[in-house]
């Protein structure tokens, strides 16, 4: 089973940039999560949300 959250080290990784920016990324991701009434973790995001705002899909990420 592979994780349920990604971290900003993991977003940066596959956006291809700085981990602080993978923050301020998960940070915006959240922000409209608990707009629309979810649970939030800070730092961390629900790695199916990420891959659906990025517009990629999965098995398309090679680390």
């Amino acid at each position: 089973m592979s994780k349920l959250m990604i971290t900003a080290a993991e977003v940066a990784s596959i956006m291809d940039c700085s981990e602080r920016h993978g923050y301020k990324l998960i940070q915006e991701m959240n922000g409209e999560l608990k707009a629309k009434g979810f649970i939030i973790r800070a730092g961390r995001v629900p790695r199916k949300y990420f891959f659906e705002r990025v517009g990629l899909e999965e098995q398309e990420v090679v680390i």
